[in-house]
């Protein structure tokens, strides 16, 4: 297959377009996290059973790494702009079906389907890389990102705040009616890429086994991330029951508490700083040290125990983000005209870690309470640590 030139090579990262992409991929994400704060009144609803609740979220995450490999690759083929319009359309069909699920089986099929056709958000993040200039790539790609995780960190509060008034079936609903709106904004707004690649999608897909073979520090930064985004979905996962069990927290306050989670949007710009500034290594460090340490807080004594949870929260998800925009700027930096498959390849990582840390979450939690989060929490980014120091004690290029 030949591909076209870009149909606008005149297109520029400019503010307004920085603030658009960021608010888009804030918005698409967010189907993917909707259900974790509600996860305990969709279960009983549709019939699932409180240990198997957490796949509702698992399934999502691994629904959304398929649609990343499966998908994301096509960026690097087709016309960006057509391709994240298609996507957007099929996670309002998905969003619909989930809202009107019956049995368990429907909706985490629909669960599945939401993750998978959420992933418009890693084809603008590589568009976004590929209109800003090299010498300030690192700032727009992480002010996007600030974006991405207010998204992420707001879908909680949204969806706790609209369960609790109008039911859990209202929050997918409107997820469907933001997902609409999205659409036209991508249609009408965002400039149309066509990418200088010549290939089939069977050479594009063959292609992602070649770049993570060939591109160690691509292997080394989605490692590293994929164990950070471990504990963060086994957190945020974990914490709405705690709170709602053991402390009586209602979906309202519980959305208060996931609120104040969004303070640790402020790392996405200020890794993007460092990484442009050359200091990837000392921030990488710092982040996964820092991540092993954030859940000593939640420990403290039962009369200040959700204040410590909130403190876990907001270092927990400055780290995890930080250390997200540092591997992405390394990763851009590989090769430019494989942007999409190496976000493609390292975004599936992360996500696969991530469904890993929610799968475990209900069954960690009904079998040893928050001691096991704790205990799982602080291993994931210790590992990610070890990992890291080991390959830049042998040499190894890892930032």
């Amino acid at each position: 297959m030949t591909s076209m030139p870009h149909a606008n090579p005149g297109a520029t990262m400019t503010k307004g377009l920085a603030v658009l992409f960021a608010f888009c991929c804030g918005a698409i994400v967010a189907n993917i996290y909707y259900a974790q704060p509600i996860i305990g009144l969709i279960a009983p609803d549709i019939g699932l059973s409180s240990t198997l609740a957490s796949f509702i979220v698992s399934l999502t995450q691994i629904g959304y790494a398929l649609g990343l490999f499966f998908l994301v690759p096509l960026g690097d083929l087709l016309e960006n702009r057509r391709l994240m319009i298609i996507t957007t359309v099929v996670a309002i069909l998905s969003l619909l079906s989930a809202a009107f699920a019956q049995t368990p089986n429907l909706f985490l099929l629909a669960s599945l389907l939401v993750g998978f056709s959420s992933v418009a958000v890693q084809i603008l993040i590589p568009l976004a890389a590929h209109l800003a200039p090299e010498e300030t790539r690192g700032r727009v790609v992480g002010s996007i990102m600030g974006g991405l995780l207010l998204g992420i960190l707001l879908a909680r509060p949204a969806s706790s705040i609209i369960a609790d008034h109008f039911g859990w079936r209202a929050v997918f609903g409107t997820a469907a009616a933001v997902m609409l709106v999205i659409s036209v904004v991508l249609a009408t707004t965002i400039p149309r890429h066509q990418p200088a690649h010549n290939a089939s999608y069977g050479q594009l897909l063959t292609s992602l086994w070649t770049l993570l073979r060939k591109q160690p520090i691509l292997r080394q930064r989605a490692f590293y991330q994929a164990c950070m985004f471990a504990t963060f979905s086994l957190f945020w996962t974990a914490v709405p029951l705690e709170l709602a069990r053991n402390h009586g927290l209602s979906q309202s306050q519980i959305a208060i508490f996931a609120l104040v989670g969004a303070i640790g949007a402020i790392a996405a710009p200020i890794a993007g700083r460092l990484a442009d500034a050359g200091h990837t290594r000392v921030a990488s460090l710092c982040a996964m040290l820092f991540a092993a340490l954030s859940f000593l807080p939640s420990l403290i004594t039962p009369a200040y125990a959700v204040i410590g949870m909130a403190v876990t929260g907001i270092v927990l998800d400055f780290c995890v983000q930080m250390n997200m925009v540092l591997g992405q700027r390394s990763v851009y930096a590989l090769d430019a005209k494989s942007r999409s498959r190496l976000n493609a390849l390292y975004m599936t990582s992360i996500f696969l870690g991530g469904a890993t840390g929610s799968v475990i979450a209900s069954a960690l939690y009904d079998h040893g309470g928050w001691t096991w989060i704790v205990i799982a929490g602080s291993a994931f980014p210790l590992i990610a640590l070890l990992a890291f120091l080991k390959n830049s004690a042998s040499g190894s290029r890892s930032f």
